[in-house]
């Protein structure tokens, strides 16, 4: 019985935890379209994911020399863990609402529409300004770099231009 209150406790303990923290959803938009999710850790940390579709970057193959070419659309997801103003380093605002920068790594993977597949590194840099009222928007680079896989074999994967770039809106609850 003492067991069974024990992990109750804890359970209690870690859902008031993930609840205390600042989160916010809403939508990303550039090349890459889709919903976004941030899910923060104390004041200078948080966990960003997002899943939707859009361009994918360069596909390059390893057989038969530096064959590329754009890999079309695709879904994909991406996961990155985010430093809130990293450095200690702030920009100077005295109005309402607030500004904040933060730099990230993880994963990112999809499908790409003409059957392949990719999976690679995720970074991620960005700004954005909270308001004062439950709105935040903000602009990022997200590259990614890993391997392609398709029915004729395995190759490079890169995106560093097409999806990277992107606007975001979302709700803070």
């Amino acid at each position: 019985m003492k067991k069974y209150f024990l992990v109750a406790i804890m359970a209690i303990a870690c859902v008031a935890f993930v609840n205390a923290q600042p989160r916010a959803i809403g939508g990303r938009l550039g090349a890459f379209d889709g919903v976004s999710y941030q899910h923060g850790f104390g004041e200078s940390n948080m966990l960003e994911i997002e899943a939707g579709w859009g361009w994918t970057g360069c596909v390059s193959t390893f057989e038969g020399g530096h064959a590329w070419g754009w890999g079309g659309h695709s879904i994909q997801a991406a996961i990155t863990y985010d430093w809130i103003d990293p450095f200690g380093a702030t920009f100077p605002w005295d109005k309402k609402g607030e500004w904040h920068w933060y730099l990230g790594v993880g994963g990112a993977g999809g499908f790409i529409l003409n059957n392949a597949g990719f999976v690679g590194a995720a970074g991620r840099c960005g700004v954005e300004y909270d308001f004062w009222f439950p709105l935040q928007l903000s602009i990022d680079f997200r590259p990614t770099i890993g391997a392609a896989i398709w029915d004729g074999g395995v190759g490079m994967y890169w995106d560093v231009w097409s999806a990277a770039f992107g606007l975001s809106a979302r709700y803070k609850f």
